[in-house]
C-alpha cells in the first residue's frame, strides 16, 4: 500500500478527525482520489521519534483555494494559523485535499524500506496491522 508522509502534529490532527482538509501547495494526484493510503506521521524538526504509520486515510478530491481570504475562512477545516511560519499562506497556489475516512491504529507501526518525500509505494510494515479507532 502507498504511504502518505505528514509531519507531527498535523498526522494527529488528521487521524483524529479534528483536521479534515490536508493543505498543500499542489493538488492531490487523481490515481490517490478514494485510494486508502497509510498515514506515516513525521516526525518534523521537532519530533524525537522516527517515521511510523498510525493508521489510513482516504480523501475524496482536493480542491484549488482561489485567494488568501477563502483559505482563512476555511480554517476550521485545515487548522494552519495565519500565522504558521511554514504552512500558512505564501505566493505559491495552494490546495486543500479532502479527507473523507480515516482509520486510527491502536499503536503506532514502524515501517522498512526507503520512505519517499511525500508518497511512499509499497510501504511494509514490520508488524501485523492492528486496526481500531483507539
Amino acid at each position: 500500500m502507498t504511504g502518505l508522509n505528514v509531519q507531527a502534529p498535523w498526522s494527529s490532527l488528521l487521524i483524529d478527525g479534528l483536521k479534515t482538509v490536508e493543505t498543500r501547495s499542489y493538488h492531490l494526484p487523481l490515481k490517490y482520489e478514494g485510494v486508502e493510503l497509510y498515514l506515516v506521521e513525521t516526525p518534523g524538526k521537532l519530533g524525537k521519534f522516527k517515521a511510523r504509520v498510525i493508521g489510513t486515510i482516504t480523501f475524496s478530491h482536493s480542491f484549488k483555494y482561489p485567494n488568501k481570504t477563502d483559505w482563512i475562512n476555511d480554517h476550521n477545516r485545515h487548522l494552519v494559523s495565519q500565522n504558521d511560519p511554514f504552512y500558512s499562506w505564501n505566493d505559491k497556489p495552494k490546495y486543500g485535499w479532502v479527507v473523507c475516512s480515516v482509520e486510527k491504529f491502536d499503536e503506532p507501526l514502524d515501517i522498512s524500506g526507503k520512505r519517499g518525500i511525500i508518497f511512499t509505494n509499497n510501504l511494509k510494515l514490520l508488524e501485523n496491522a492492528n486496526h481500531g479507532n483507539g
